[in-house]
């Protein structure tokens, strides 16, 4: 049975003396399918809004108002290395075995994870780096100087310790600090995408890659966090007030694609609301969705985790209660992407110029996949298996003809063949009547 897993990080002293919660813990793993239970928990950390990152094999914890990265074995359930970086650490993000860092001089530092190697940008931001986002190929970088950068992560990652680190694209069409970041994984046009939540009260769907706005969404009150739908169709919003959205990307009336009947120009002012945290919560500080997007999880500076029925609509459920305020909610798929190696223990940073070693375990058999693997691993249906499914719904009227005229032929020899055999046999009957006339007994 697939099991789906997230995880929760607190930050900030407790808020009552509940002696059921341990005052240590700053990290918790809880299980949501098949049921809603405690796995694991991470002792001695503080992790403000944006700075979890969670990869397969570590836990990644930047610390409130420090320049400290906790680092959390996942198979052993323990602390195991406390890294210390130049300047203090905003947000961070992790793709494969590379951790983003956001400083609060407005740098970007890469940290690879298996090598030690580290890489530290220019100012590209003139304030904190407040939020990022990533993709196999790119960053998103948000700040409170209104802007998003978007990088090339292929570009980040050369070796040439010469080469410009600059970014590819600068999205500033907002006039406020930026509060969140959300990005899709989708290769369609009008799906790869991304949305950022700013404090002047909008929100904006980015075609990223080309730095072209698509559509301006505009709230009664600046978003605090977004959470985007597994497959691109929607994107969920938390407000200051309380409130909670979703916006239909692809509706009876879409705001995107070529079905859109407005200008990308035209704002759309977003007010129905399907649903509203509890007064005694608080507003949801962070959302996630779950791996199928019909469950949302909401994280509340009261310390409630709340579950909400995204199928059903209907009030939400209280998960648990940690009694400090909750940052950060990640989700863990159940079915992670099949990876040649993984990593047993990080390097940490190193600045200097030296060689570099890396340090990984090797995670296959070395043995070609089978087709049912194959099949089994993918997300949906596979390339191949679609491609051979059309061509054999095609091939009947192709192939049928040349079919039936093998057989055609085929039965034409056999009957030359039966024939012959008759005309033979019918030969031999009328010698023998003959010779059996010419002698009678």
């Amino acid at each position: 049975m697939l099991t789906e897993s997230y995880f929760v990080s607190v930050a900030g002293q407790p808020l009552a003396n509940n002696t059921a919660v341990s005052k240590d813990v700053g990290v918790y793993e809880h299980t949501l399918h098949p049921s809603h239970s405690t796995t694991r928990t991470f002792k001695k950390s503080s992790a403000p809004r944006n700075c979890l990152a969670v990869g397969d094999t570590h836990v990644f914890a930047a610390q409130e108002d420090k320049s400290t990265v906790h680092v959390y074995s996942r198979a052993k359930g323990n602390q195991e290395a406390v890294v210390t970086f130049p300047e203090r650490i905003q947000s961070v993000a992790l793709q494969d075995d590379v951790l983003f860092l956001g400083s609060q001089e407005g740098r970007l530092i890469i940290w690879e994870i298996c090598t030690g190697r580290q890489i530290t940008t220019p100012a590209c931001h003139v304030q904190a780096v407040t939020c990022i986002a990533a993709t196999p190929y790119h960053l998103l970088t948000g700040s409170d100087d209104s802007n998003v950068h978007v990088w090339s992560i292929p570009r980040l990652l050369e070796l040439d310790s010469t080469a410009e680190h600059e970014p590819q694209e600068t999205l500033s069409n907002h006039r406020a600090a930026i509060t969140s970041l959300a990005v899709g994984q989708s290769v369609n046009p009008d799906t790869n995408i991304c949305v950022s939540g700013s404090k002047d009260k909008s929100c904006i769907v980015w075609n990223y890659q080309l730095a072209i706005p698509l559509r301006t969404l505009l709230f009664p009150s600046f978003p605090l966090c977004l959470a985007p739908d597994p497959c691109a169709r929607a994107i969920y919003a938390s407000s200051e007030d309380g409130s909670l959205y979703a916006i239909d990307l692809f509706a009876e009336k879409a705001l995107l694609g070529p079905q859109s009947a407005e200008e990308s120009s035209t704002a759309v002012q977003v007010s129905s609301a399907f649903g509203a945290a509890p007064q005694n919560a608080g507003p949801a500080s962070c959302m996630a969705l779950n791996f199928d997007g019909t469950i949302l999880i909401s994280g509340h500076p009261r310390g409630q985790v709340l579950r909400w029925d995204l199928s059903s609509r209907a009030d939400s459920t209280e998960l648990s209660n940690l009694n400090a305020s909750v940052t950060n909610v990640a989700f863990v798929s159940p079915m992670p992407t099949s990876r040649p190696t993984k990593p047993v223990a990080v390097v940490k940073p190193f600045l200097g110029s030296r060689t570099y070693n890396f340090t990984a375990q090797l995670d296959s058999d070395h043995v070609q996949d089978t087709k049912f693997h194959r099949m089994l691993q993918s997300r949906g249906v596979p390339n191949d298996v679609l491609e051979q499914a059309i061509l054999a719904c095609q091939a009947p009227a192709i192939q049928g003809g040349a079919g039936d005229e093998a057989l055609r032929k085929e039965n034409e020899e056999l009957w030359e063949v039966i024939n012959e055999q008759r005309a033979l046999q019918k030969k031999t009957l009328q010698r023998y009547v003959e010779a059996k006339a010419a002698n009678p007994s």
